[in-house]
């Protein structure tokens, strides 16, 4: 039985350390425990926090992609507790994301990575964006068009351009993921993408692009040359 972090020496509990040593002097499992709260069944919170870590062998990223469910499988992790861990952990995804310059333009599949790739390369499931331009290749918006299996039926060029429309857009980049890692284009990458390209074209608002973000690599159609 592991003590309660209230029966820890004020130098050993994770909010105390916080506030006399700043966030950055806590361990990840310390953070964890904070956000966990409690602990239970005669565990500690940073020993709930601790297991939570171990079971995504130390990494954060393979903790964002684990499902509420799976979460909760660990003794000390409730419903609530496990959605408190994913919001965390998703406020820090978003906090990466508003990382980079707004005003920088956007030059290259890399930047367009730069952007996505903290988001986009753990999720569990499909997720397709629109990355609206501005004249000066800023971007000006990024739109979620659909979340979970990718098909020609559900990106349809009517719910793409709509949006960019509104946005009197100069151009878009369109971006996806791929869960299994792998950012090879599948058949049905390459059937939206030539559809998008197309109405494109007809509302003269032309796709420079469609990236592909995998687990640490990522496909550029302009690159490949499928544009």
């Amino acid at each position: 039985m592991s003590l309660a972090i209230r029966e820890l020496p004020r130098s050993d509990r994770p909010r105390e350390r916080l506030l006399d040593l700043g966030s950055h002097a806590l361990s990840t499992a310390e953070l964890l425990a904070i956000v966990v709260g409690s602990g239970g069944r005669g565990r500690s919170a940073i020993s709930v926090g601790q297991d939570v870590l171990a079971s995504a062998q130390g990494s954060l990223r393979r903790l964002a992609s684990r499902p509420v469910a799976e979460l909760t499988s660990h003794i000390g992790v409730g419903r609530a507790r496990a959605v408190v861990i994913h919001a965390a952990l998703e406020l820090g995804r978003r906090m990466a994301a508003e990382s980079r310059d707004e005003a920088t333009p956007i030059r290259s599949p890399r930047d367009v990575v730069a952007i996505f790739a903290p988001r986009l390369e753990d999720l569990p499931v499909e997720e397709f964006h629109v990355a609206v331009l501005d004249a000066q290749h800023r971007l000006e918006r990024d739109i979620t068009i659909t979340r979970g299996i990718l098909n020609s039926s559900l990106v349809h060029p009517r719910e793409v351009f709509r949006e960019a429309i509104a946005e009197r857009a100069a151009a878009i980049i369109l971006v996806h993921n791929h869960p299994s890692g792998d950012p090879a284009p599948s058949l049905d990458d390459k059937t939206i993408t030539e559809q998008l390209v197309a109405a494109g074209r007809l509302l003269d608002i032309p796709v420079h692009d469609h990236v592909i973000v995998g687990r640490g690599r990522y496909t550029s159609f302009a690159e490949a040359g499928l544009l």
